[in-house]
């Protein structure tokens, strides 16, 4: 902000009724001994024979003086702000001026407008037009023939589909959705390690079609998959097909409109599709995960476009992240090396015990029948099946319990192999009952619409060694 003219300094616009009220005191303030300099937001006229009125057009000064409600008196000293008052109150303006009395045909006390500065979408476009040290990205120019969408493809920026344009005024008004300052390095995004910010987490959530409200989301999410637990440089360079899954539990995900009933883990929810994408640009743009390059996936999977969604935490069983050490009202996200989606159908099961076998019989097939303590898994329970088991008194844990009892395998005929092939574990496995899934290898959530007795299997990369995945949980914060 450049140095203010010492005196008084008076905000005002033409629409708005107090403006207009209190334009006879102009006249006295310009009549005193400090020098009365008005701004007028659209009215050049406005304050007509006083010395010094400026019309800001632009809206440049109300922007920089940061002001948010018309009229404002602000007084200055030595160049700098001393004191500011807003709306009309006889008191405070005779007070901060020093001459009294002021408008002694007026009523005491008016309220005051909102600043053109603030008029919807206003605040981000002044800061982008105003404010150049704010962003610290690189500006990239486009010829006047260049398409923007077909730039963004050409430059690789995108993962197939088309992006928003992340022009400056977009960034700053992803910006406003988070707490966090711009230049806050969340750490080093692979495979490249580059240096994430803040900011270049808004660049790709706007592209990904987040609203501001989503950032925060975004922002757990990408701490999550720093996580040398989660191991997301070896999610990228694997063949196998996993990609980062996130699910979003406590508050935040019904404020921002997330999606955990009918179609869950679909499409056609703007929170769900655009956070896991924005994920999914972050690790692409800024660290340079790119299939073909360091993505070696063999076949891949759909969801590496985007794969997020809510858990429903509207049941007896709690939450995923209750279950994982958060209290209720704490907003978090768990990210999970997740492949495809397997369907569960089981219509006919009307026990606890019943279903629970059906569960046991697909969550085998994770990875391959063969397969023991070679993946986690996430398990999908949808409303109907839900029913099933609380209203039987079965707790998520109960659950999980009787799933684990149900995939334990002879370790002698894992190491024989179905039809003489055998795979993945020590001769020590021989006389013992191993589990399918390592200890804290089964997620259990809730998602999904209240019709249908479908539930559906999330298989996991690579739980066990040192080149796996873990699952991790963050809070979000901000």
């Amino acid at each position: 902000m450049p140095e203010l003219p010492d005196g008084l300094i008076i905000i005002a616009k033409r629409e708005c009724p107090t403006c207009a009220l209190i334009e006879p005191v102009l006249h006295e303030l310009a009549q005193g001994s400090l020098p009365l300099t008005v701004y007028s937001q659209d009215d050049p006229d406005y304050g007509a024979g006083l010395p010094r009125v400026i019309h800001d057009e632009t809206l440049e000064q109300s922007w920089r003086l940061e002001v948010e409600i018309v009229p404002t008196l602000i007084r200055v000293e030595d160049g700098r702000e001393v004191e500011r008052t807003y709306g009309w109150h006889r008191g405070d303006w005779e007070a901060l001026s020093g001459q009294q009395p002021l408008g002694a045909d007026l009523p005491e006390t008016r309220p005051g407008c909102g600043s053109k500065t603030q008029d919807p979408g206003m605040p981000e476009k002044l800061a982008a037009r105003f404010d150049h040290g704010s962003l610290a990205s690189r500006e990239i120019e486009l010829g006047d023939a260049e398409d923007v969408m077909e730039a963004c493809f050409e430059r690789g920026w995108t993962d197939g589909l088309p992006v928003v344009p992340p022009t400056r005024e977009r960034v700053l008004r992803m910006l406003q959705g988070t707490t966090r300052a711009p230049d806050e390095v969340l750490g080093d995004i692979p495979p490249d390690l580059v240096p994430c910010t803040v900011e270049k987490v808004a660049v790709n959530a706007v592209m990904a079609g987040c609203k501001p409200e989503y950032l925060p989301v975004v922002i757990a999410a990408v701490e999550a998959a720093l996580s040398e637990d989660f191991g997301m440089h070896g999610i990228l360079c694997t063949t196998m097909f996993a990609g980062p899954m996130v699910i979003v539990n406590g508050p935040i995900s019904r404020a921002i409109g997330m999606n955990s009933g009918v179609n869950a883990l679909g499409q056609g929810n703007r929170a769900n599709a655009t956070i896991g994408r924005a994920l999914q640009l972050v690790i692409r743009n800024v660290g340079g995960g790119r299939p073909g390059e360091i993505d070696r996936a063999t076949l891949g999977t759909p969801g590496k476009y985007t794969f997020c969604f809510a858990e429903a935490e509207d049941s007896d069983w709690g939450s995923l992240a209750t279950e994982r050490g958060f209290a209720p009202d704490t907003s978090t996200v768990t990210l999970f090396a997740g492949e495809g989606v397997q369907g569960i159908v089981d219509q006919k099961s009307r026990t606890p015990e019943s279903l629970a076998r059906s569960f046991a019989n697909s969550l085998r097939a994770v990875d391959n029948t063969k397969l023991a303590m070679a993946g986690d898994a996430v398990l999908v329970v949808s409303p109907e099946h839900h029913r099933v088991f609380s209203q039987a008194g079965w707790s998520r844990q109960r659950l999980r319990e009787d799933l684990e009892q149900l995939l334990l395998s002879p370790g002698d005929e894992l190491l024989a192999g179905a039809d003489g092939i055998a795979e993945g574990l020590p001769p020590s496995a021989a006389g013992k009952q191993i589990p399918k899934f390592r200890p804290g290898g089964l997620l259990i959530v809730r998602a999904g619409g209240t019709a249908g007795l479908f539930s559906a299997v999330i298989a996991g990369w690579a739980a066990s060694g040192p080149v796996g995945s873990t699952p991790v949980t963050k809070e979000i914060n901000g």
